[in-house]
Protein backbone atom coordinates (compact mmCIF):
# COMPACT_ATOMS: atom_id res chain seq x y z
CA UNK A 1 0.00 0.00 0.00
CA UNK A 2 2.75 2.76 1.30
CA UNK A 3 4.59 1.85 -1.92
CA UNK A 4 1.54 2.69 -4.16
CA UNK A 5 0.99 5.82 -2.42
CA UNK A 6 4.60 7.03 -3.92
CA UNK A 7 6.28 5.40 -1.16
CA UNK A 8 9.82 3.76 -0.34
CA UNK A 9 10.19 0.94 1.89
CA UNK A 10 13.68 0.56 3.18
CA UNK A 11 13.72 -1.79 5.70
CA UNK A 12 11.03 -3.69 7.38
CA UNK A 13 11.46 -6.01 10.74
CA UNK A 14 9.40 -8.65 12.11
CA UNK A 15 10.04 -7.44 15.84
CA UNK A 16 10.55 -4.33 17.68
CA UNK A 17 13.90 -4.90 18.87
CA UNK A 18 14.81 -4.88 15.51
CA UNK A 19 12.93 -1.65 14.58
CA UNK A 20 14.59 0.03 16.38
CA UNK A 21 17.66 -0.98 15.07
CA UNK A 22 16.64 0.04 11.47
CA UNK A 23 15.18 3.44 12.94
CA UNK A 24 18.30 4.09 13.67
CA UNK A 25 20.39 2.83 11.01
CA UNK A 26 18.21 3.87 8.09
CA UNK A 27 16.93 7.12 9.17
CA UNK A 28 13.35 6.54 8.15
CA UNK A 29 10.81 9.24 7.31
CA UNK A 30 8.15 7.88 9.58
CA UNK A 31 8.47 4.38 11.08
CA UNK A 32 5.48 1.86 10.92
CA UNK A 33 4.48 -0.87 14.31
CA UNK A 34 2.26 -2.95 14.82
CA UNK A 35 1.65 -3.15 18.51
CA UNK A 36 2.04 -6.98 18.79
CA UNK A 37 5.50 -7.99 18.07
CA UNK A 38 7.99 -10.31 19.16
CA UNK A 39 10.73 -9.38 21.75
CA UNK A 40 9.99 -5.62 22.39
CA UNK A 41 6.04 -4.87 21.53
CA UNK A 42 5.31 -2.07 19.47
CA UNK A 43 4.55 0.10 22.12
CA UNK A 44 8.02 -0.32 23.91
CA UNK A 45 9.54 0.39 20.98
CA UNK A 46 7.48 3.48 19.69
CA UNK A 47 8.36 5.01 23.12
CA UNK A 48 12.40 4.27 22.31
CA UNK A 49 12.11 5.11 18.51
CA UNK A 50 10.04 9.06 19.69
CA UNK A 51 12.67 9.13 23.43
CA UNK A 52 15.81 8.70 20.82
CA UNK A 53 13.67 11.15 18.03
CA UNK A 54 14.71 8.55 15.36
CA UNK A 55 11.69 9.21 13.24
CA UNK A 56 7.66 9.86 13.56
CA UNK A 57 5.57 6.66 14.69
CA UNK A 58 2.62 5.62 13.17
CA UNK A 59 0.88 2.36 15.20
CA UNK A 60 -1.06 0.33 13.43
CA UNK A 61 -3.39 -2.40 15.82
CA UNK A 62 -6.77 -4.13 15.99
CA UNK A 63 -6.94 -2.48 19.13
CA UNK A 64 -8.96 0.66 19.54
CA UNK A 65 -9.90 0.81 23.03
CA UNK A 66 -9.31 3.73 25.12
CA UNK A 67 -6.41 1.98 27.65
CA UNK A 68 -4.56 1.43 23.95
CA UNK A 69 -4.64 4.63 22.85
CA UNK A 70 -3.35 6.41 26.00
CA UNK A 71 -0.32 4.20 25.82
CA UNK A 72 -0.02 5.23 22.40
CA UNK A 73 -0.17 8.71 23.43
CA UNK A 74 2.16 8.17 26.19
CA UNK A 75 4.73 6.36 23.71
CA UNK A 76 4.79 9.28 21.80
CA UNK A 77 2.76 7.90 18.65
CA UNK A 78 1.58 10.47 16.01
CA UNK A 79 -0.67 8.62 14.45
CA UNK A 80 -3.29 5.28 15.02
CA UNK A 81 -4.53 3.20 12.73
CA UNK A 82 -7.19 0.70 13.57
CA UNK A 83 -6.65 -2.38 11.28
CA UNK A 84 -8.18 -3.21 9.03
CA UNK A 85 -7.73 0.29 7.44
CA UNK A 86 -8.28 1.40 3.73
CA UNK A 87 -5.43 3.04 1.27
CA UNK A 88 -7.34 6.35 1.58
CA UNK A 89 -6.88 6.65 4.96
CA UNK A 90 -2.94 5.78 5.02
CA UNK A 91 -2.12 8.64 3.61
CA UNK A 92 -3.71 11.30 5.42
CA UNK A 93 -2.15 9.54 8.55
CA UNK A 94 1.33 9.41 6.96
CA UNK A 95 1.22 12.78 5.81
CA UNK A 96 0.20 14.07 9.05
CA UNK A 97 2.77 11.76 11.68
CA UNK A 98 5.31 13.26 9.01
CA UNK A 99 4.35 16.80 9.25
CA UNK A 100 3.71 17.26 13.32
CA UNK A 101 7.34 15.61 13.86
CA UNK A 102 8.93 18.09 11.87
CA UNK A 103 6.80 20.56 13.24
CA UNK A 104 7.99 19.11 17.24
CA UNK A 105 11.42 18.45 15.96
CA UNK A 106 11.43 22.62 14.99
CA UNK A 107 9.50 23.37 18.26
CA UNK A 108 12.25 21.72 20.02
CA UNK A 109 15.02 23.51 17.81
CA UNK A 110 13.73 26.38 18.82
CA UNK A 111 13.13 25.65 22.95
CA UNK A 112 16.96 24.97 22.65
CA UNK A 113 17.89 28.38 20.72
CA UNK A 114 15.55 30.62 23.71
CA UNK A 115 17.24 28.46 26.66
CA UNK A 116 20.76 29.05 24.91
CA UNK A 117 19.97 32.78 24.54
CA UNK A 118 18.74 33.23 28.34
CA UNK A 119 21.77 31.61 29.48
CA UNK A 120 23.86 33.62 27.53
CA UNK A 121 22.07 36.22 29.07
CA UNK A 122 22.23 35.47 32.24
CA UNK A 123 26.39 35.23 32.02
CA UNK A 124 26.42 38.64 30.38
CA UNK A 125 24.44 39.93 33.51
CA UNK A 126 26.63 38.26 35.62
CA UNK A 127 30.09 39.30 33.80
CA UNK A 128 28.38 42.80 33.94
CA UNK A 129 28.39 43.54 36.90
CA UNK A 130 31.61 42.21 37.99
CA UNK A 131 33.09 44.89 35.61
CA UNK A 132 30.76 46.96 37.14
CA UNK A 133 32.14 46.33 41.03
CA UNK A 134 35.66 46.14 39.97
CA UNK A 135 35.80 49.13 37.74
CA UNK A 136 32.81 51.46 39.28
CA UNK A 137 31.46 51.53 35.56
CA UNK A 138 27.80 51.81 34.68
CA UNK A 139 25.54 49.06 33.04
CA UNK A 140 26.23 49.90 29.71
CA UNK A 141 29.64 50.43 29.48
CA UNK A 142 30.08 47.25 30.83
CA UNK A 143 28.46 46.01 28.02
CA UNK A 144 29.80 48.46 25.61
CA UNK A 145 33.82 46.74 26.87
CA UNK A 146 32.15 43.03 26.43
CA UNK A 147 30.97 43.84 23.03
CA UNK A 148 34.32 45.53 21.90
CA UNK A 149 36.15 42.34 23.26
CA UNK A 150 34.01 40.31 21.32
CA UNK A 151 34.49 42.38 18.58
CA UNK A 152 38.38 42.16 19.01
CA UNK A 153 38.90 38.80 19.52
CA UNK A 154 36.28 37.40 17.55
CA UNK A 155 35.01 35.62 20.27
CA UNK A 156 31.36 35.47 21.25
CA UNK A 157 29.86 37.69 23.47
CA UNK A 158 29.11 34.47 25.79
CA UNK A 159 32.74 33.28 25.68
CA UNK A 160 33.76 36.86 26.92
CA UNK A 161 31.54 36.42 29.59
CA UNK A 162 32.63 33.16 30.73
CA UNK A 163 36.30 34.01 30.55
CA UNK A 164 35.55 37.02 32.60
CA UNK A 165 33.96 35.00 35.50
CA UNK A 166 36.56 32.50 35.24
CA UNK A 167 38.59 34.95 35.95
CA UNK A 168 36.51 36.73 38.71
CA UNK A 169 36.62 32.58 40.11
CA UNK A 170 40.07 32.66 40.08
CA UNK A 171 40.64 35.75 41.76
CA UNK A 172 38.38 35.55 44.63
CA UNK A 173 39.94 35.20 47.59
CA UNK A 174 38.67 30.86 48.71
CA UNK A 175 37.94 29.96 52.19
CA UNK A 176 41.30 26.73 52.52
CA UNK A 177 39.16 23.07 52.36
CA UNK A 178 42.18 21.32 54.02
CA UNK A 179 42.06 21.00 58.22
CA UNK A 180 44.60 21.59 60.49
CA UNK A 181 46.87 18.32 61.47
Amino acid sequence: MLESLGHCVIGEADNGETACYLARSLNPDLIILDVMMPKVNGLEAAEIISKERLGPVMLLTAYSDVPMIEKANRAGVLAYLVKPFRQQELQPAVEIAITRYREMLALEGALDTVQEQMETNRLVGRAKRVLMERHGISDQEAYRRLTSQSLATGRTLREIAEAILIAEDLASPSTPTRRPR
